[in-house]
């Protein structure tokens, strides 16, 4: 299948700290373990072999094999799962919230990616197995975020009263979705299985986190995805010394507030994703999840009457400590307590906040775990790449802001030249021989030439500017051809993949696009894919 890439760099659409990352860049290497090359994963293996305590392990496959009660689960899963037990074992992790219908295409890319580099590893370390992992984010509470999908152009989304974590939400109204996104199909074998699959997840179970787990394992099950909702009190307790220290000595804030000024003090800018907060636990309860305060030894949960003191509120991390649930500070290194993980897959955003934890990692003697950019991708289509060929645009034009790929196709396909370059050199040349005679005379001619050198460049510049004008206005049919093909491929000027939903892809492809991209994704290489379907 044909397939081409594109350095990220080169795609602007990843922030210079990723890029720079990519680039394994000197400045950031305090702020990562190991870079996640092939050769690299051989000593995160010992060392999170050595680190990891081994009695978690038996906790995580009970919790696993309760959370998977009532579905039916691959002999892949189930095999991983149990291997999970040993201690030749690891996990490959990747996260992401419960969005409706999977929400954007990127959900499947870092989910594949994950799938993808457990069996390189396995491939390159024969002797050891490793278990991708999909990390439920059923404790969030942005219902905003979650809510909807896009299908052709629309907006299919799920409106209700939220309030707490959003894994525990009944699935009242979604009955209504259901009719609204089912009416947007044909009476295809795709179609069919799109709406029986949505009927499955949302009209046949009773939480979000139950639908997202059976929709998640019937999509990738075949390639022994293990799903994992941390919303659990087996986990949580294996978790219960770190919550206890973060209540007590804040030590979180402390260290991420520390690695804050330092990245802040490099010459390169690059723009800090989270700030901690003094104790970064929220707490559930009766359908809330709101932050723990603490004020003069008191402890509170924020717009509520709750209060401890501190024995008091130890007392409750002990009874109850699924009660604790961690933000985007610690969800981390909760992750990397309770799995013997090597690496975390993400986006650039994740992988930017990732990179302020290491310091309160180090101060809690857990492994950090590699850091890899997840897969990116451009779906084409034949027909759309052939339009493209016969406009004479590149795939990478595309990746430039409207304005500028239009500018770039009108000097491109116009009959008449419309770079003035020359005729600037030109000039340039003229009013070097003016600055010499000015040389010769009084500073007031000197600053007359160089007045009239700044009016001539304007005046070409201006000339330049209404005759791409022109030619735009003449080019009109052909520049509209491309930015429909434009805004196909990257729908509100962004990236195709944080707004299609792949509901559209399977329509046309049914489950051989997962395929398509299991066959694909090559989660080491780094760089933008561009994949025909």
């Amino acid at each position: 299948m044909p397939t081409d890439c594109i350095p990220f760099k080169e795609t602007n659409y990843f922030s210079s700290l990723i890029t720079d990352y990519l680039d394994e860049k000197t400045d950031l290497k305090p702020f990562y373990n190991r870079f996640p090359s092939l050769d690299n994963f051989e000593a995160q293996i010992e060392e999170k072999q050595q680190s990891y305590n081994k009695n978690h392990r038996s906790d995580l496959v009970k919790a696993l094999m309760l959370q998977y009660e009532g579905l039916s689960i691959s002999s892949m899963t189930l095999t991983n799962i149990d291997l999970l037990k040993h201690g030749t074992t690891f996990t490959v992790t990747t996260g992401h919230q419960l969005n409706l219908f999977t929400g954007p295409l990127y959900f499947f890319y870092k989910i594949i990616s994950t799938i993808n580099l457990c069996r390189t590893l396995k491939e390159r370390y024969p002797h050891y197995n490793f278990v991708p992992i999909y990390w439920m984010a059923t404790e969030d509470h942005d219902f905003e975020e979650i809510n909807f999908f896009n299908f052709k152009g629309k907006k299919v989304q799920w409106n209700r009263e939220a309030s707490g974590v959003v894994g525990d939400f009944d699935l009242n109204g979604l009955d209504q979705v259901y009719e609204v996104f089912a009416s947007q199909l044909n009476s295809s074998v795709n179609a069919k299985a799109l709406k029986q699959l949505f009927h499955q997840a949302y009209i046949e179970h009773d939480t979000l986190t139950s639908a997202t787990r059976f929709l998640v394992n019937k999509l990738f099950s075949i390639y022994g995805l293990v799903i994992l909702d941390g919303h659990d009190p087996i986990l949580k307790k294996l978790f219960r010394p770190y919550i206890e220290e973060e209540l007590v000595n804040q030590s979180s804030f402390k260290k991420v507030s520390n690695t804050n000024e330092d990245i802040n003090a490099l010459p390169s800018n690059y723009k800090i994703q989270v700030n901690p907060r003094e104790i970064n636990l929220f707490y559930i309860h009766n359908a809330i999840r709101e932050r723990i305060l603490e004020t003069d030894g008191v402890f509170g949960v924020l717009d509520t009457d709750i209060r401890w003191n501190k024995e008091e509120l130890l007392a409750e991390v002990n009874e109850h400590p699924e009660r604790f649930s961690p933000n985007v500070i610690l969800r981390p290194l909760y992750q990397e307590v309770i799995l013997p993980n090597l690496c975390y897959i993400g986006g650039g955003g994740e992988l930017a906040y990732w990179l302020q934890l290491k310091s309160n990692f180090e101060a809690q003697k857990v492994t950090f775990p590699m850091l890899l950019l997840r897969n990116s991708v451009l779906l084409i289509t034949n027909k759309q790449k052939e339009k493209l060929e016969k406009l004479h645009v590149s795939v990478a034009d595309l990746f430039l802001k409207q304005d500028a790929l239009m500018t770039k196709v009108t000097k491109t396909i116009s009959d008449i030249t419309i770079d003035f370059s020359p005729q600037k050199k030109m000039l340039q040349k003229q009013f070097e021989e003016l600055y010499k005679l000015a040389a010769l005379t009084d500073k007031s001619f000197k600053g007359a030439v160089a007045a009239q050198e700044v009016k001539q460049v304007k005046g070409l510049e201006n000339l330049e500017k209404r005759l791409l004008k022109a030619q735009k206005r003449k080019l009109e049919d052909e520049l509209e051809r491309v930015k429909v093909l434009q805004d196909e491929l990257f729908p509100r000027q962004s990236l195709q993949e944080r707004h299609l939903n792949i509901s559209e892809f399977y329509l046309e492809y049914g489950e051989g696009i997962i395929q398509t991209l299991v066959q694909n994704l090559d989660p080491l290489h780094s760089e933008f894919l561009i994949l025909e379907v």
